[in-house]
């Protein structure tokens, strides 16, 4: 599986910015016949992927740049927008979740598909939330370069220990410990509950952070940005 296209695309239309937030330039990409069509080059050479050809590690590095891939072309086909969570295919949908957007092998998937029937349901590590970006900006930051199965355990380490530390993941005021409502969303994923979650914590946190967890017995409140991830917004 060649993700070279995909490469140059995400070096050329991301940035990290000020925050430390990898920012999309989705203005740029929607404008660019060029770039539109490289996406959609790409994400075809994917659809037309036997993935039972793959290792175990490429496998979930197809489906999180799948995932990120689709995600970046709903939203350039519905740019401009101010939350993915406008992008509705019905009134009383939440987002764009739950449509089928891609064929792999002769089926049809939706984005939630990808991530809970097959990236969180096969491999069951909670890293998973760290490889795929909803295009919000309090989701864990889009890698900007595609995942390979060769380098994927380094990655998801980083990936993780990045978001850990980013007062996205983990912040305190005083002593009262707000974390990602990904946490708390997924939080079967991460232990079930708040001693769960802070160890995960703990895991990743750099010196600072750590020392504040060490005090730490419960999660006294999740917070989330569903901003669109953009240029100027991120």
């Amino acid at each position: 599986m060649n993700h070279d296209i995909f490469d140059g695309l995400l070096a050329k239309r991301t940035t990290l910015s000020t925050r430390g937030i990898v920012a999309v330039d989705y203005a740029g990409w929607a404008a660019s016949p060029g770039d539109r069509a490289g996406l959609t080059a790409y994400i075809s050479s994917m659809n037309a992927t036997n993935v039972a050809n793959l290792t175990r590690a490429e496998q979930f590095a197809f489906w999180a740049n799948l995932y990120n891939a689709a995600t970046i072309d709903i939203i350039l086909d519905n740019w401009p927008v101010k939350t993915i969570r406008d992008i509705k295919p019905n009134p009383l949908a939440l987002g764009p979740w739950k449509k089928p957007v891609v064929t792999v092998g002769g089926t049809k998937l939706s984005l939630d598909d990808i991530e809970h029937g097959i990236l969180r349901k096969g491999w069951k590590d909670p890293r998973v939330h760290y490889a795929v970006n909803c295009a919000s900006i309090s989701c864990p930051n889009l890698p900007r370069k595609a995942l390979r199965g060769a380098s994927l355990e380094s990655s998801l380490e980083a990936a993780a220990r990045a978001y850990v530390n980013h007062p996205r993941g983990a912040r305190f005021s005083g002593t009262a410990l707000t974390v990602s409502s990904i946490y708390k969303w997924y939080k079967q994923d991460f232990g079930n509950n708040d001693t769960g979650i802070i160890a995960h914590l703990k895991k990743y946190a750099d010196a600072p952070l750590r020392a504040k967890l060490e005090g730490v017995t419960r999660i006294s409140a999740d917070a989330y940005d569903w901003g669109i991830n953009a240029t100027g917004k991120a």
